[in-house]
């Protein structure tokens, strides 16, 4: 009787996450060629006039900048690098370092398919208030600005090794179309192997929440400022990229946690993890690392606890609208989608389809 009850949660369980795994699919695919077009067209000249400067424009346009680059927390920071010894300021710096693993195009979309419009718009507006905040109080109160080191800082935090988004978008002899095609390689090779594993794991964890835990059964302790706090501190030093971090998010809104915590843990874990904080205080000092964790933490808190207020203001059914978006598509489009991308994140397989497209 045990391992039959044990056998019938494994196959609950299998079917949670493939459910969830068919409805992200379709948008996830959608996001990475979006993220490909973007990678393409982007070049050096544009980030360095875009992040370049001091103060509340040049702060507010290097978060909108990093936004919805394909880059993670740790893909971010040899770029941000390159732009701060490359003359911008730290307020610019912080919020595209912000902004950039905070919410991306693959992430949006995703977010869009599992949580529905409500929390898109909350994740988007509150990953730019965030980045824009944090990098003005990093540039007001962050102190001297120490010596920059010799040695380049992030190494491989990410899975794979990152190269200086810089270099690789740089504007080159070649046509328009070639640039395309090399973006849409990248977020279908490097992006996919950078973020495959975590999504898997968000997969799994997300369908295991969904099958253990009944629904509304953390309604009572997933809410609140403590309840936000705690899953701010808990989501800073570790290491989850955005899209991998939305599964689980949905997974927690379908437990009862309320849709402000579930957004903090959408911002916190992304935004940052260990190797960014080491980065930032060996570049930008430690009073400048204070201010960092401070707007991180605050903002996010912030930011949730207002979506709670405005959900239950306007009487929005967050949940409601989740399970609506996931039934805009038709079953066969899911499929579809998920086999592509089984077969694109799995390297053998894509190389064989490489050879064979050759």
């Amino acid at each position: 009787m045990y391992l039959c009850n044990q056998q019938e949660l494994v196959m609950m369980w299998i079917k949670d996450v493939f459910s969830v795994a068919l409805a992200a699919a379709p948008w996830l695919l959608m996001g990475f060629v979006t993220a490909g077009v973007i990678k393409g067209i982007v070049a050096e000249h544009t980030l360095q006039r875009w992040v370049g400067g001091q103060g509340l424009l040049a702060t507010s346009r290097a978060a909108l900048m990093g936004m919805p680059l394909p880059l993670c927390s740790c893909g971010a920071i040899p770029t941000a690098l390159a732009l701060h010894r490359g003359g911008a300021g730290r307020g610019p710096t912080t919020a595209f370092l912000i902004g950039t693993p905070g919410v991306g195009v693959d992430s949006m979309a995703i977010t869009y398919a599992l949580l529905g419009p409500v929390m898109l718009v909350a994740r988007v507006l509150a990953a730019l208030l965030t980045a824009i905040v944090t990098g003005l109080l990093v540039a007001v109160g962050g102190g001297a600005v120490p010596a920059a080191p010799a040695a380049s800082a992030c190494g491989s935090c990410c899975g794979a090794d990152e190269t200086v988004y810089l270099e690789a978008t740089a504007i080159t002899e070649a046509s328009l179309g070639k640039r395309l095609a090399g973006g849409i390689r990248y977020a279908f090779t490097d992006l996919l192997d950078d973020i495959s594993t975590w999504l898997l794991v968000g997969l799994l964890l997300a369908g295991l929440l969904v099958t253990l835990v009944p629904p509304t059964s953390l309604a009572g302790v997933g809410s609140g400022w403590l309840a936000m706090l705690v899953m701010a501190v808990v989501g800073i030093p570790l290491y989850i990229c955005a899209t991998a971090a939305t599964p689980v998010a949905a997974a927690l809104l379908m437990t009862g946690v309320s849709p402000g915590t579930v957004l903090v843990f959408m911002l916190a874990g992304p935004i940052t993890s260990i190797a960014t904080l080491g980065v930032f205080r060996r570049e930008m000092g430690s009073a400048a690392l204070l201010w960092y964790m401070a707007g991180v933490i605050g903002m996010s808190v912030l930011m949730g606890w207002l979506l709670d207020r405005l959900v239950v203001y306007l009487e929005i059914d967050v949940s409601a609208q989740a399970r609506a978006v996931t039934e805009l598509l038709p079953h066969w489009l899911e499929v579809a989608a998920l086999v592509i991308l089984l077969a694109l994140a799995i390297r053998p397989i894509r190389r064989l389809l490489g050879r064979v497209v050759r």
